[in-house]
């Protein structure tokens, strides 16, 4: 790994942070390099407050589609809300729709299958529609490239309502409203959105429409929290803000649904990191294993006996998904020629048999290994089906965009794309991908990156820079857990490789005669041998704290160490 240790913010802000906040030199260094320079900027860091969510009616076309909802209740119409089946999909539609039916009946939700109709607007979701008189349809975490669906739709007299986040192409769909903060004539003040967070900021029109505030709104939350941990967007303002309200209805109120899923972990308050970990990848077998249909099922349950009963069959997908995605990871690494691989700037993989609905996790999983932009292909109908990933700061999208009349379609974002093409074209993309990705790819970037915020010694951790530091919480990108470097560590005797494989790494480490702190290394058993017999070690790491039978004890997860 690469250790980056970031460049010292300059001075004159810091030491005007240290004044104004009352803060050691660490903290206000941490606030610079996160972009926070004043008092009132720190306040809204610190202190998020729903006060701080912009008015939705500055989204571009949020007053048409509040007029056009408003017109379809007034009317008595038929309301499908269709989305994505993943992880912010599925909360997106549970969202909605259930605002939507706390005050109106006609409301109906749709997820497409991933392997019959794939990713996006689909034409069997409009036939539908069609089908049951349903003549407004509102998309959510898709749609902003639909084009011929939107017109095909329209055809049919269905209106349509994009609420997305995603790039747009040259063109937008001819739908009555497209909301997405990424559109470029749409001045919104903040653009990084899941498209769990569009949906709110529509939910939050209507209610702003109908006299509510937004603590009628809480109860949708944790949704938002679930969709922003998931869809790993920035975890800056207004994302913050949902994030830090939704995991407080988390801890404190959930939905059954959430509940259910929950009820078996075993602290006392989670974290993003915990959504990320525990919620987010059940929901999100749902659509891998059976169908998206299952998460909105939970999510929408209000009776806590039945969203158990939907909860122990999701438990099952997820089980079921971490089979596979482990027996594909395997073939998949087989696939890949470890010398050829050195001399590759991309991973491209594919198997006809390999299941749809865990390539994207496979393609994660091979990143771990072979740190490449890669991208895993599986057959999907006639056609071949595949989860692109990234490695930090390269942009897959624009690559696949490069690439793209080998593709029949292709849509994501900078780090996660998804795309289709013909079997027959699979080679000469492959070929062209490479070629794409060698050609503008830093050849520093295929080394993975460890940045270090800042330069410590043990004796600067305490109970106050402890306490401090959990208030940057909830944390994500731009916002990431503080790593800190330390030097001329020494382990206790104490250190042991543990894990049913051995990976990771347990010890105690003094630094001369400082305090001592347990340390645990996850995946980095192997370097045991580093740091027996008292040989003197660097060591990258956050602060962390342990919980077990009750007590909290300050520790340090290791991310490296040489």
């Amino acid at each position: 790994m690469r250790w980056t240790l970031k460049p010292k913010p300059d001075s004159h802000k810091v030491n005007n942070l240290v004044s104004l906040l009352k803060v050691d030199h660490l903290i206000a260094t941490l606030l610079v390099q996160r972009g926070i320079e004043t008092f009132e900027q720190a306040r809204e860091f610190f202190r998020p407050s729903l006060d701080d969510l912009h008015n939705p009616f500055l989204m571009k076309d949020m007053d048409k589609a509040v007029s056009r909802i408003e017109s379809a209740i007034a009317n008595g119409e038929n309301i499908m809300v269709f989305g994505d089946y993943d992880v912010d999909g599925t909360t997106a539609v549970s969202l909605v729709s259930s605002y939507l039916k706390s005050y109106y009946p006609n409301v109906a939700t749709y997820i497409p299958d991933r392997y019959d109709e794939g990713y996006g607007i689909s034409y069997k979701g409009i036939d539908y529609a069609d089908d049951n008189g349903i003549s407004l349809i509102i998309a959510l975490d898709c749609g902003i490239k639909s084009i011929d669906h939107v017109a095909y739709a329209k055809e049919r007299n269905i209106d349509f309502i994009i609420c997305d986040h995603h790039r747009p192409g040259d063109t937008l769909p001819d739908a009555i409203a497209v909301l997405d903060p990424k559109r470029d004539d749409c001045s919104y003040p903040y653009d990084e959105l899941c498209g769990c967070g569009v949906g709110f900021k529509l939910i939050q029109a209507l209610a702003e429409n109908r006299n509510q505030t937004i603590d009628d709104l809480m109860i949708y939350l944790d949704l938002v929290a679930t969709a922003i941990a998931a869809d790993i967007v920035p975890m800056t303002g207004e994302n913050r803000v949902l994030a830090k309200f939704g995991l407080e209805v988390i801890n404190s109120n959930p939905r059954p649904g959430i509940k259910a899923l929950i009820q078996n972990v075993k602290k006392k308050v989670l974290t993003i990191t915990d959504v990320v970990f525990i919620i987010a990848p059940r929901i999100n077998a749902a659509g891998r294993i059976k169908h998206g249909n299952a998460a909105v099922a939970l999510l929408t349950e209000y009776d806590l006996d039945q969203a158990e009963q939907f909860a122990s069959e999701i438990e099952k997908y997820n089980s079921d998904r971490k089979d596979l995605d482990k027996q594909i990871t395997i073939e998949a690494l087989d696939q890949i020629e470890i010398n050829e691989e050195t001399l590759r700037f991309s991973t491209v993989v594919y198997n006809p048999n390999w299941h749809k609905g865990v390539i994207g996790i496979v393609a994660s999983r091979l990143i771990e290994t072979h740190y490449r932009p890669t991208i895993v292909f599986t057959k999907s109908g006639d056609k071949l089906a595949a989860s692109a990933r990234s490695v930090k700061d390269f942009d897959v999208y624009n690559a696949l965009e490069a690439v793209s009349e080998h593709l029949e379609q292709f849509g994501g974002h900078m780090y996660a794309a998804g795309m289709t093409l013909k079997e027959e074209n699979y080679q000469n993309f492959k070929n062209a991908f490479e070629k794409v990705v060698a050609e503008t790819i830093h050849p520093d970037l295929l080394i993975p990156e460890i940045l270090i915020d800042a330069e410590i010694d043990l004796s600067d951790i305490n109970e106050r820079l402890v306490r401090l530091l959990n208030q940057f919480e909830p944390f994500g990108p731009l916002n990431m857990t503080p790593n800190f470097i330390t030097k001329n560590l020494k382990d206790t005797g104490y250190a042991k490789q543990i894990g049913n494989e051995q990976e990771h790494l347990k010890l105690f480490v003094k630094q001369n005669n400082s305090e001592g702190f347990g340390a645990i290394g996850f995946g980095v058993g192997n370097k045991l041998e580093s740091v027996t017999n008292q040989k003197p070690f660097d060591a990258v790491y956050c602060i962390d704290e342990n919980e077990f039978n009750g007590n909290v004890t300050v520790q340090l997860r290791l991310r490296d160490l040489r």
